[in-house]
Protein backbone atom coordinates (compact mmCIF):
# COMPACT_ATOMS: atom_id res chain seq x y z
CA UNK A 1 0.00 0.00 0.00
CA UNK A 2 1.14 3.41 -0.71
CA UNK A 3 1.38 6.14 1.32
CA UNK A 4 0.06 9.85 1.12
CA UNK A 5 4.01 10.83 0.59
CA UNK A 6 4.42 8.49 -2.47
CA UNK A 7 1.04 9.81 -4.06
CA UNK A 8 2.48 13.38 -3.73
CA UNK A 9 5.60 12.56 -4.87
CA UNK A 10 4.00 10.67 -8.26
CA UNK A 11 1.71 13.38 -8.85
CA UNK A 12 4.08 16.18 -8.54
CA UNK A 13 6.36 14.48 -11.25
CA UNK A 14 3.18 14.00 -13.55
CA UNK A 15 2.64 17.57 -12.86
CA UNK A 16 6.06 18.61 -14.39
CA UNK A 17 5.76 15.94 -17.29
CA UNK A 18 2.18 17.38 -18.26
CA UNK A 19 4.05 21.04 -18.15
CA UNK A 20 6.60 19.48 -20.72
CA UNK A 21 4.16 17.78 -22.91
CA UNK A 22 2.12 21.56 -22.79
CA UNK A 23 5.07 23.27 -23.93
CA UNK A 24 6.29 21.20 -26.56
CA UNK A 25 2.73 21.06 -28.49
CA UNK A 26 1.98 24.66 -27.78
CA UNK A 27 5.00 25.93 -29.50
CA UNK A 28 4.12 23.11 -32.52
CA UNK A 29 0.21 24.37 -32.21
CA UNK A 30 1.80 27.43 -32.96
CA UNK A 31 3.96 27.08 -35.89
CA UNK A 32 1.34 25.14 -37.37
CA UNK A 33 -0.94 28.15 -37.14
CA UNK A 34 1.40 30.27 -38.60
CA UNK A 35 2.23 28.36 -41.25
CA UNK A 36 -1.61 27.83 -42.58
CA UNK A 37 -2.04 32.20 -41.40
CA UNK A 38 0.98 32.62 -44.32
CA UNK A 39 -0.16 29.75 -46.99
CA UNK A 40 -3.82 31.92 -46.69
CA UNK A 41 -2.84 35.25 -46.83
CA UNK A 42 -4.44 35.72 -43.01
CA UNK A 43 -3.19 38.64 -41.01
CA UNK A 44 -4.74 39.21 -37.12
CA UNK A 45 -7.10 41.88 -38.07
CA UNK A 46 -8.52 39.45 -40.41
CA UNK A 47 -9.23 37.15 -37.55
CA UNK A 48 -10.87 39.64 -35.33
CA UNK A 49 -13.61 40.37 -38.45
CA UNK A 50 -11.48 43.53 -39.34
CA UNK A 51 -12.53 45.26 -36.71
CA UNK A 52 -12.42 45.55 -32.50
CA UNK A 53 -15.00 45.42 -30.91
CA UNK A 54 -15.08 46.63 -27.20
CA UNK A 55 -16.89 44.41 -25.21
CA UNK A 56 -19.62 45.36 -22.56
CA UNK A 57 -18.84 44.24 -19.26
CA UNK A 58 -21.18 42.16 -17.55
CA UNK A 59 -23.39 43.26 -14.44
CA UNK A 60 -25.01 46.12 -14.03
CA UNK A 61 -26.75 47.81 -16.72
CA UNK A 62 -27.27 51.22 -17.09
CA UNK A 63 -30.69 51.91 -16.21
CA UNK A 64 -31.08 51.02 -12.69
CA UNK A 65 -35.03 50.07 -11.57
CA UNK A 66 -36.88 52.60 -10.71
CA UNK A 67 -37.42 52.34 -6.67
CA UNK A 68 -41.13 51.07 -5.32
CA UNK A 69 -40.72 50.97 -2.10
CA UNK A 70 -39.45 54.51 0.23
CA UNK A 71 -38.66 54.22 4.07
CA UNK A 72 -39.12 56.85 6.76
CA UNK A 73 -35.52 58.03 6.35
CA UNK A 74 -35.56 58.47 2.74
CA UNK A 75 -33.92 55.18 1.86
CA UNK A 76 -35.54 53.18 -1.26
CA UNK A 77 -35.73 49.89 -3.03
CA UNK A 78 -36.56 48.95 -6.46
CA UNK A 79 -38.46 45.76 -5.10
CA UNK A 80 -35.61 43.22 -6.76
CA UNK A 81 -33.21 41.27 -5.06
CA UNK A 82 -33.45 40.66 -1.15
CA UNK A 83 -35.49 43.10 1.29
CA UNK A 84 -33.58 45.51 2.30
CA UNK A 85 -32.35 45.59 6.38
CA UNK A 86 -34.38 48.76 6.68
CA UNK A 87 -37.75 47.40 5.53
CA UNK A 88 -37.00 43.93 7.13
CA UNK A 89 -36.81 45.35 10.54
CA UNK A 90 -40.14 47.45 9.64
CA UNK A 91 -41.87 44.33 9.05
CA UNK A 92 -40.66 42.51 11.80
CA UNK A 93 -42.00 44.87 14.01
CA UNK A 94 -45.49 44.52 12.28
CA UNK A 95 -45.75 46.85 9.64
CA UNK A 96 -47.10 45.98 5.94
CA UNK A 97 -44.62 46.02 3.12
CA UNK A 98 -47.26 47.76 0.87
CA UNK A 99 -47.53 50.69 3.35
CA UNK A 100 -44.23 51.90 2.12
CA UNK A 101 -44.97 51.54 -1.00
CA UNK A 102 -44.29 54.45 -3.72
Amino acid sequence: MTNLIDIQNQIAILQKQAEEIKAEEFNKTVQEIKAKMAAFGITVADLDGGKSRPRKAAGKSGNPAPAKYRGPNGETWSGRGLMPRWLAALVAQGQSKESFAI
